[in-house]
């Protein structure tokens, strides 16, 4: 990652309801007269879109609009933010969007609470390696992490009760 801009530790991450991601697409169709359509990539690094939805109390918001301002120059800045994606819980490098010119969207609702709406562009969201993916198209998964929990079990209790230091 190359921002140096965080999102703030003491703020809540977006909830999970109304999450997505919306890959890009990143290939190029050539429709031919005959025959099937050509097609190719067009680049490498494809952005997602993600709309996103925080609930702040009062004292959040607060915190959230002037970091949005101060920080990360009112959504043009990229910023690292914890993110669900296919690996779970991960850091993502992600810059506002908003929708329509509207880079966030905030409802007051009773009790202090402000529910905040936006979209988010992830610059390159963090997956699997190709060797571990190659594990993954070959190996019986579940097998595998009962053959990892085993071996653990063999080295770091079984063995560790034989040696004595």
């Amino acid at each position: 990652m190359t921002t140096t801009i965080s999102w703030p530790s003491r703020l809540p991450l977006p909830t999970f309801e109304g999450t997505s991601l919306e890959q890009q697409d990143s290939c190029l169709r050539t429709e031919m007269e005959a025959g099937p359509a050509r097609q190719r990539r067009r680049f490498t690094q494809v952005p997602t879109r993600m709309p996103v939805r925080w609930r702040f109390r009062d004292v959040d918001f607060a915190t959230f609009e002037a970091w949005f301002k101060l920080k990360v120059g009112n959504g043009a800045n990229w910023f690292s933010i914890a993110l669900l994606g296919g690996i779970g819980l991960a850091t993502h490098e992600a810059r506002f969007l908003g929708q329509g010119g509207v880079p966030y969207k905030a409802v007051p609702n009773r009790g202090g609470v402000w529910l905040v709406t936006s979209v988010l562009e992830i610059r390159e969201r963090p997956m699997l390696d190709d060797g571990a993916l190659e594990i993954l198209l070959v190996e019986d998964v579940p097998t595998l992490f009962i053959d990892i929990a085993a071996l653990h079990s063999t080295l770091h209790v079984d063995l560790t009760d034989r040696i004595r230091w």
